[in-house]
């Protein structure tokens, strides 16, 4: 049996500048609403041409993952209107409640964390780490740590190496911290919670450092579920 193979074709520089921002948006190194270097500034501290920025942005504009403004600048597209998220229209329409977007993203991130454990680089591990870290200065100054919370289940998708996971895990962290904050406040009210947590993501860190893929699903079955047992309670 002849086997085909195809020529490798070196990726073009516009396509490496488009990844590299692309990831920044994913690990929340960029938050919606703020705004990105300028053409100039990414082109000097990359070592491009801004004719290849500028292609790079132009895609992620035509993806919505940011906007320009003019005469501002080009920013992380902020998903603050219903319109501009389906799952927003799909909850709405269906009836769907909080309860059944956590137990949908049980099904998502379980799985990511697994995956994460079987692929995460030393990149990843320390972008899971970080969020972590920022999580817990954050509460620790008497904030809710939502941010760093973020970051960190977009960090575990990015481990994935899955573009299709990572860009539904994407979506579905978007909407849950801008369109259920207050449920989050909730939950973060009470002291207990919010150390508990904390444990809960060290957890599953520790585990997808290890490389252990089963414990890395269980322990976010185990927080997720934590999360649904809160609200079923309040509720």
């Amino acid at each position: 049996m002849k086997i085909q193979l195809k020529p490798i074709s070196p990726k073009r520089i516009s396509d490496q500048v488009f990844d590299q921002l692309r990831e920044m948006i994913f690990r929340g190194d960029y938050q919606p609403g703020q705004q990105i270097m300028t053409e100039r500034e990414l082109a000097e501290a990359l070592n491009v041409s801004r004719n290849s920025v500028r292609e790079a942005i132009n895609k992620l504009v035509t993806l919505r993952f940011l906007e320009q403004r003019q005469g501002q600048g080009t920013f992380v597209r902020s998903i603050d209107e219903a319109v501009k998220i389906p799952l927003a229209t799909v909850m709405e329409t269906q009836d769907a409640s909080l309860i059944d977007l956590l137990e949908m993203r049980m099904g998502i991130e379980c799985t990511a964390a697994s995956l994460a454990a079987q692929r995460a680089n030393a990149a990843d591990l320390d972008a899971i780490e970080k969020a972590i870290c920022e999580m817990e200065t954050d509460t620790r100054a008497g904030g809710l740590g939502t941010d760093g919370d973020l970051s960190f289940h977009m960090a575990i998708a990015w481990a994935t190496k899955n573009p299709l996971q990572i860009y539904i895990m994407k979506n579905v962290s978007d909407f849950l911290h801008l369109g259920i904050r207050e449920n989050l406040l909730h939950l973060y009210e009470d002291p207990d919670n919010v150390a508990e947590i904390l444990r809960q993501h060290k957890a599953i860190y520790q585990a997808i450092r290890s490389g252990d893929a089963e414990a890395a699903y269980r322990t976010m079955n185990n927080h997720i579920n934590y999360v649904i047992r809160f609200f079923r309670n309040r509720l």
